[in-house]
């Protein structure tokens, strides 16, 4: 399932990525917990990055807190 916002989507997957990093998980920690590699985690926040127009994680995070998305 997308969550749409502002015509951006991101899946569930991409919002469980976000919410670990805005706990503080490392990008390694967070392909363990996700069962995926860290190199995907980075192939994939800078997909979320791309989608939602910020250029790093941390803003990335911030985008989705001020939206409740995480």
């Amino acid at each position: 399932m997308e969550v749409l916002t502002e015509g951006v989507e991101l899946s569930h997957a991409d919002l469980a990525l976000l919410g670990e990093l805005a706990k503080g998980v490392t990008v390694d920690r967070v392909g363990r917990r996700l069962d995926i590699s860290g190199r995907t985690v980075r192939r994939r926040l800078r997909g979320i990055c791309d989608r939602i127009g910020v250029a790093t994680a941390i803003e990335a995070v911030a985008w989705a807190a001020r939206r409740q998305l995480i």
